[in-house]
């Protein structure tokens, strides 16, 4: 290594160092000046999306900028291979930058438009998690490409993999036919994503039920959706899953749902009463949206009836909770009011008239 630095530097004027070192020097107070101006101004402001902001972009322009100052006071590398290298990781460095400037610029962008749903409305508003999905699958399509984009310039950055792709180019199509069968799934996964970016059967924050499972879309990528269940835990399912599979989901055009509870009683139980019963829990409740609430006899069977009892709540959480708080009462209200209507089976004993009577002793004694 310090032969390395030792040829460099036989390689190279005193001028043209000079002219290196400062050319550096003044992007990083550059990058220093602009930086503590932008950090001031956004501590300034009331949000907080500016300082994230921030620190998502000063990582690729710390970057950029100093090997920019480099690039442009870089000497001609004719008959000196050892600095044409160095030239070339820097072109190198250079592009990685700009695309990882790219890709954390569409971040910011995502955030600063998410910026106007940023409010605890965003479970219960359909259009906020519409446009959060949206924004978040086409940010990942274009960082995929962006990424694509800069990996194909840097490589073709280099003399042997141009020559190689200008040479495969006359064949390009039968390797086209060869990867897509290679990739067939891969691709289809891919178009799934878009398709769920663009159509939104599902949107994040939405409350479905998979594979049994019920819980909230947490994270959609191009790939795989991670759905986070009631208990925490967290189901990775692939996109083209929800292509090709029905599933239900509670929240597509509202959050409103309506719950119901069954209960089964006896014939004698008193209706009217148990409507009674149900208004005064439904008004007390926190959890009721003051919309409906109803009870009626669904079916009766050999030896009780069905009563169905049904409220409505402003989203699935509360009324999960209203489901509860409605069978716990009635149930309650019926043991300690009403205690005969509780289901029962009932049985008559009675004496047979044509049975035999039993004798006393043994015949023939």
């Amino acid at each position: 290594m310090l032969a390395s630095a030792a040829r460099i530097l036989a390689e190279i004027d005193n001028w043209r160092l000079g002219v290196l070192s400062g050319s550096f020097l003044l992007a990083v107070a550059g990058y220093l000046i602009v930086s503590r101006l932008l950090g001031a101004w956004a501590r300034r402001t009331d949000t907080p999306i500016d300082d994230r902001a921030l620190q998502l972009l000063r990582p690729p322009v710390r970057v950029l900028l100093p090997a920019f100052g480099l690039l442009t006071a870089w000497p001609a590398p004719e008959g000196k291979p050892l600095w044409g290298a160095l030239r070339h990781a820097l072109v190198v460095l250079f592009i990685a930058g700009c695309g990882w400037l790219v890709v954390r610029g569409l971040r910011v962008l995502e955030m600063f438009a998410l910026d106007h749903y940023r409010s605890g409305d965003r479970k219960t508003s359909v259009h906020a998690r519409a446009a959060r999905t949206q924004l978040r699958g086409f940010r990942n399509i274009l960082s995929f490409l962006v990424i694509f984009a800069t990996v194909a310039v840097a490589l073709m950055t280099f003399g042997p993999v141009r020559r190689l792709g200008m040479s495969l180019l006359a064949s390009a199509g039968v390797a086209s036919v060869v990867i897509g069968f290679a990739a067939q799934q891969s691709i289809a996964t891919l178009l799934a994503g878009i398709q769920i970016a663009i159509t939104q059967p599902i949107r994040v924050d939405d409350v479905v039920i998979v594979e049994g499972e019920w819980g909230t879309i947490d994270e959609i990528t191009l790939t795989y959706v991670v759905v986070r269940i009631w208990d925490e835990r967290r189901l990775v399912v692939p996109m083209k899953y929800f292509i090709e599979k029905p599933i239900e989901n509670w929240t597509r055009s509202t959050t409103t749902l309506v719950g119901t509870v069954y209960l089964f009683a006896d014939y004698t139980v008193p209706v009217d009463a148990l409507r009674g019963e149900l208004e005064r829990v439904c008004k007390a409740s926190e959890h009721w949206d003051g919309r409906s609430f109803g009870l009626v006899i669904t079916n009766a069977k050999e030896h009780v009836l069905e009563l169905r009892a049904t409220v409505s709540a402003a989203d699935s959480s509360h009324a999960w909770s209203l489901r509860c708080e409605v069978r716990e009462a009635l149930v309650t209200f019926m043991r300690d009011h009403h205690p005969e209507s509780l289901p029962r089976f009932r049985a008559e004993l009675r004496p047979d008239d044509h049975a035999p009577a039993l004798s006393g002793g043994a015949n023939g004694a």
